[in-house]
């Protein structure tokens, strides 16, 4: 039974840490940006530049 007690209270330390760090990260502006997300499939990305290197086996 008391296993039950520990488990329990370990579990709302967790939520609480999850619940402050969400307040934490709300309030730092980490969820500011709407408008980003939404139109970033339309921006072309640059194609990858590869990297060719001729070895010569002497």
């Amino acid at each position: 039974m008391s296993v039950i007690i520990i488990l329990i209270g370990f579990s709302l330390v967790v939520a609480s840490g999850f619940l402050f760090a969400f307040i934490w990260a709300t309030r730092n502006g980490q969820f500011e940006d709407d408008y980003t997300p939404s139109v970033r499939i339309l921006f072309d990305d640059e194609p990858k530049q590869s990297q060719n290197v001729n070895r010569d086996n002497d």
